[in-house]
């Protein structure tokens, strides 16, 4: 099976590509994600269907999609995103398009192709930490996608952090996510520059004075620019993320910890402070051995990557 199709579906988008054994994408195609869930599935499959006009020989599909998927690789039990509840994708994209499917996790399929071909090849062991709006990942052990008895395994940014502390959209409290994402570095951001608007003076500048809607990348600009609250701000989601990467670290021992995801993009001015965390909460001291912390590296890649490589499996 020299030839593959990833699709990548995400809340606004579906991308596919066809993927080679060595993960290289040879073609894409991308399409707005339906509002209608059903005409959702009908996208994902002329996606398919115009990559296969163009590579005839292609032998099977992987699709990652957002949310549970059964131990099976077939259904998708929930995605909140796209209404999907119970939804048999296998079944469907292969009645639209004759091609053997399978189903995966999206961030699974992610951590698959960082651990097949980007930043964690040489590791056995590894998580991915996609950090963006919320927090998602990947865990692969021995060489294999960990994904549990029921297949929804790899849901860390619920880890419970905070008892009862900030409330989750999964309608939980103190999850993971809340503490250590890109939706916790704006609030981090907006609650510093309004309670101290001398500090966070240039913050507050790249936003036109307002504190209550300061983004992400006012923050990365400010901190770039040596400004030392929004400098803080970054100290704090790191802070939050090493606490839970060393959980994890007592839980699973990979060999690395890859951070991929959106505000991943601020590369050293995360990593460094995260990886400094890490070391700080390890259980251990300094007679254990530490797993590597590094950035991903297949970027928007590996969705399709990943899935298109999971279909051979």
């Amino acid at each position: 099976m020299a030839l593959t199709i990833g699709v990548d579906v995400g809340g606004t988008k579906i991308a596919a590509g066809v993927v080679d054994e060595s993960g290289e994408i040879l073609a894409k195609t991308r399409v707005p994600t339906p509002a209608d869930p059903q005409w959702a599935v009908d996208a994902i499959a002329q996606a398919v269907r115009e990559l296969k006009e163009q590579y005839p020989d292609v032998a099977g599909v992987g699709v990652g999609a957002p949310g549970f998927v059964d131990r099976e690789r077939s259904t998708v039990i929930f995605a909140p995103n796209i209404a999907w509840e119970n939804e048999p994708l296998q079944q469907r994209v292969e009645e639209l398009t004759g091609l053997g499917t399978v189903v995966e996790n999206d961030a699974n399929c992610a951590a698959w192709a960082e651990f097949r071909f980007g930043a964690a090849a040489a590791h056995e062991d590894m998580v991915l930490i996609t950090v963006g709006t919320g927090i998602g990942g990947g865990i692969v052990l021995d060489g294999r996608l960990h994904r549990g008895r029921f297949g929804v395994a790899g849901e860390i940014g619920h880890l419970n952090m905070v008892p009862d502390g900030l409330e989750c959209g999964c309608g939980g409290h103190g999850c993971w996510e809340q503490y250590g994402s890109g939706r916790a570095l704006r609030r981090y951001g907006r609650d510093k520059a309004a309670a101290d608007p001398i500090a966070g003076k240039r913050m507050l500048e790249l936003n036109d004075g307002v504190a209550e809607t300061i983004r992400g990348i006012h923050i990365t600009e400010a901190a770039e620019d040596g400004d030392p609250l929004a400098l803080e701000c970054y100290s704090e989601l790191a802070d939050w993320l090493g606490r839970g990467m060393a959980d994890l670290a007592a839980l699973f021992d990979p060999g690395v910890f890859v951070l991929g995801g959106g505000v991943s993009d601020s590369g050293r001015l995360l990593l460094d402070p995260v990886a400094a965390a890490f070391e700080k909460y390890l259980t251990g001291g300094p007679a254990r051995p530490r797993a590597e912390v590094v950035l991903a590296s297949m970027g928007s890649a590996a969705g399709i990557a990943g899935a298109g490589d999971l279909a051979r499996i």
